[in-house]
């Protein structure tokens, strides 16, 4: 850092200094300075509480407890010349405990803090003012995990900042600042900078720490309904092979949306499909020609009313033009992620199949047969 001289166009070094060489202090010193002006941390804080130590059986105290702007409780904890190494643990532990400050419980330490520096402020009035007017009663403070961190030291290790980076990917809002004492003579200057994440790439690694979010939970969601299939085929496989069909002796349950069984016939299975809004019981036909395919589906087709006598009912038929393959159904309305409805499902999927193998197998064997001798 340069001082301007600006009569002799000229610039001097400033002498970098440390805070214990200038015998400065964490909590008598760089606290108290972020406290008296916050706003040296690049926004509008509102200091709520020193040394705050309200944390049920515990000895811990964090440094400084402010709400931003949007009525989040931030977490500052400063550590001078060295972070040291457990500086994310220990604001971890302290933005959980303050994870569950309610709005009054907020109210109740900004009030005691005021009242230890002899001040006739009211607190709701104060955090009023400072939301820009909003009526207390309206005002909703620590919602949900808007909890923040700023971390402060001169120097950060590398196993400190490592871990922050890591734990932004996960939407945890977290700062560090650097602040260096700088001397001229007798003159001293303290810079307050933003390191992570830097001022111009904030918004671009607030959207990556939003993406990075999202594929961890996409990639949760798939698991869960990946662990749900296959409970459900656990269940589903053995009913159908208590039934008087041996479609599905050898088939052993997966984590895809659909299970199948082959007819006899290349390329046409006897499928059980489960989603979110139905499940089923299909003959899906897809031989990998979409002109064989549509073939078969038209065969199976002309035998129509033969092949719903024998089900027992009308099916759904789908040629799907605009596709390669085509289906024969019988569905009904169903979510597989409600467990109360398996039962119901897996009576009518079990019941579906016996009856559409029988009316089908025999019709698709003849095809087949026709199929094999004019290839």
């Amino acid at each position: 850092m340069y001082r301007i001289d600006k009569p002799s166009n000229t610039i001097q070094r400033l002498e970098q200094k440390s805070f214990a060489s200038l015998g400065f202090r964490e909590r008598d010193n760089l606290q108290e300075w972020i406290a008296k002006q916050p706003d040296v941390l690049g926004e509008d804080l509102l200091i709520i509480q020193k040394e705050f130590n309200g944390f049920d059986s515990t000895q811990e105290r964090l440094d400084l407890l402010a709400l931003d702007k949007q009525g989040a409780l931030v977490i500052i904890e400063n550590k001078l010349d060295d972070s040291g190494r457990d500086v994310t643990w220990q604001a971890l532990k302290y933005a959980s405990y303050c994870s569950g400050l309610s709005k009054a419980n907020i109210t109740k330490i900004y009030q005691q803090y005021l009242d230890s520096n002899s001040s006739n402020i009211r607190a709701e009035d104060s955090i009023s003012d400072f939301l820009d007017g909003q009526d207390y009663d309206e005002l909703v403070l620590n919602k949900g995990v808007t909890q923040r961190i700023i971390l402060i030291a001169a120097k950060f290790r590398k196993e400190v900042t490592s871990t922050v980076l890591w734990l932004m990917n996960f939407k945890i809002r977290l700062q560090c600042f650097r602040a260096t004492p700088y001397a001229m003579g007798d003159e001293l200057f303290l810079n307050v900078e933003q390191i992570i994440p830097t001022q111009d790439a904030e918004d671009f690694m607030i959207g990556m720490a939003e993406k990075a979010q999202d594929d961890i939970e996409s990639q949760t969601q798939q698991k869960n309904r990946h662990i749900v299939r296959k409970e459900f085929w656990s269940k589903l496989i053995p009913a159908m092979n208590a039934s008087s069909s041996n479609l599905y002796q050898n088939i052993s349950p997966g984590i895809y949306h659909w299970v199948g069984a082959g007819s006899g016939v290349r390329g046409v299975t006897f499928n059980f499909v489960i989603t979110k809004s139905y499940c089923q019981a299909e003959l899906y036909i897809d031989r990998g020609e979409k002109i064989e395919n549509k073939t078969i589906y038209d065969k199976l087709f002309d035998l129509k009313a033969e092949i719903e006598s024998r089900f027992g009912g009308a099916l759904g038929w789908e040629r799907l033009d605009e596709k390669r393959a085509s289906r024969i159904k019988a569905s009904m309305p169903a979510n597989i992620f409600d467990k109360d409805q398996w039962d119901s499902m897996i009576q009518f999927m079990t019941d579906a199949m016996v009856k559409l193998e029988l009316a089908i197998k025999q019709p698709l064997s003849s095809i087949g047969s026709e199929l094999r001798q004019s290839s």
